[in-house]
């Protein structure tokens, strides 16, 4: 049974050249028992290229080299030409077929990928964080949101929240009902950071009924009468000018429109 050894060089953390490779030697098994990977990340100079093309040459290896920067790419292949080891770049052709694409010059900034991949996560958390303190399930959320929203039912808080959340942003969201007292972590945060949602009692009556009629019940709940939502309505100013926030009129907002006007504001306060 054949043995291989194979060096993977790169100047980030090394899993593409590695992954590929494992790929590729999958599809010759069982002709090998002894599969040695060794991934050499973070190669960042000509000197760490020259060792390592070395030990390849030393311990029979074979190179795969994912470097994003041309002259590091050069210098790799030709040592290796030199050496006698085969080496396989697997960025550098299709980074070419791009190049004469589109006509531009690629950034050749190592390690891209990964920070795209953090970025992902980020909003991955800030969606998981919307849920979690949706409707005001947590107060605790409160203190740990990068944004806090407050307005009554049916103010467009949730899909607001989700919206910002896709924008990598930690929001909680706080219903305000006048028979429930909110929770003493909303009279605690910066109010720069927080942000209430407020609607015409025309329009909300008539979302309101609109939502009454989905449920099945009957359009003419208090829910959905006019004075219990100006009483609603009086009772989110009370609160919304003791914490000294920002209020925005959504009556005829789209979520997209608010979330822009919160983006706005939180970009100036930064």
């Amino acid at each position: 049974m054949k043995k291989l050894r194979i060096f993977v060089v790169s100047d980030s953390v090394g899993e593409t050249g590695e992954l590929a490779a494992r790929a590729v030697v999958s599809q010759f098994r069982p002709n090998f028992d002894n599969v040695f990977i060794q991934r050499f990340p973070h190669i960042n100079s000509i000197d760490h290229i020259e060792k390592i093309v070395h030990m390849a040459k030393n311990q029979k290896a074979a190179i795969i080299y994912t470097l994003v920067e041309k002259e590091m790419r050069k210098a790799i292949y030709s040592l290796s030409v030199e050496n006698n080891i085969a080496a396989i770049d697997l960025l550098g052709p299709m980074m070419d077929l791009i190049q004469r694409s589109v006509n531009e010059q690629p950034l050749e900034r190592p390690g891209i990928v990964h920070r795209l991949d953090e970025d992902y996560f980020k909003k991955i958390e800030a969606i998981e964080f919307a849920v979690k303190y949706d409707d005001g399930r947590d107060p605790r959320g409160i203190i740990l949101a990068d944004i806090v929203l407050i307005g009554v039912s049916r103010t467009s808080k949730t899909p607001l929240s989700q919206y910002l959340a896709h924008k990598s942003l930690k929001v909680a969201n706080v219903p305000l009902v006048p028979e429930i007292v909110p929770p003493a972590e909303l009279f605690k945060v910066d109010p720069k950071k927080c942000f209430g949602l407020v609607i015409s009692p025309d329009k909300l009556n008539s979302i309101r009924k609109e939502r009454l009629k989905t449920l099945g019940l009957s359009d003419s709940a208090i829910y959905a009468q006019h004075n219990r939502i100006e009483q609603e309505i009086e009772y989110f100013n009370a609160i919304a000018n003791r914490i000294g926030c920002e209020v925005i009129d959504v009556t005829n907002k789209a979520v997209e429109e608010t979330a822009n006007v919160i983006l706005e504001k939180v970009q100036c306060n930064l």
